[in-house]
């Protein structure tokens, strides 16, 4: 693998990311403002682990059929381009989804991690995500285990610091909500108790 093909790899999933937050990174952001950035790591850290065990899967899948057929190999890649081309227009033409949080609740910290790990593992796409994504970068006259341990290393690192992104925005969002309502409420209750003393002085004038 050639640092140019590195560098389309690291583009292309900085392009993969660049879209309105998904389930993992809506449930990362929820979990940041309920239970704080320390704790919601801990689902980030489930999520990676669900993304490791589906690139393992489909490493293995890919290295077996390397090793036995070309062509074999040479059709995964080409369905992977035509699969990797439907998401783009699929992520093209979609619209954004609120997050919807619910009432806070206190969750353990194996409870924070189950929850990142099922909800990454309930997607049933990843694997073939993962088999159909690494093909276009592998060369076959290589040796295949370290260039998927490079491709899958990579994503996982730039999905972490995605993920932590998203949490930190949505920590800093709802504190920055939180300053403006209070300044609104103080500047309301300031004009209100200016008002008042405005009335007082009135009805003490009509009195003198």
């Amino acid at each position: 693998m050639t640092w140019e093909i590195y560098t389309l790899y690291l583009a292309l999933i900085a392009a993969f990311f660049a879209t309105p937050p998904d389930t993992s990174q809506l449930l990362i952001m929820t979990n940041s403002i309920q239970h704080g950035m320390k704790r919601s790591v801990l689902t980030i850290f489930g999520d990676l682990s669900a993304n490791a065990l589906q690139m393992t899967a489909a490493a293995f899948g890919l290295a077996a059929i390397i090793a036995t057929s070309a062509t074999a190999f040479q059709v995964i890649k080409w369905a992977g381009v035509l699969y990797l081309l439907w998401i783009g227009i699929q992520l093209f033409l979609s619209s954004s989804k609120d997050a919807q949080t619910g009432k806070a609740t206190k969750r353990s910290s194996f409870a924070l991690f189950r929850q990142g790990f099922v909800t990454s593992s309930a997607n049933p796409y990843a694997i073939i995500f993962f088999a159909s994504l690494f093909p276009q970068f592998i060369d076959p006259s290589q040796a295949t285990l370290p260039q998927l341990m490079i491709l899958g290393g990579t994503y996982l690192v730039v999905d972490g610091i995605i993920l932590l992104l998203w949490g930190w925005f949505a920590v800093r969002a709802v504190q920055r909500i939180k300053q403006l309502t209070s300044g609104i409420i103080n500047k309301a209750c300031g004009l209100l108790m200016i008002g008042a003393a405005v009335l007082l002085a009135v009805k003490g004038l009509d009195r003198s």
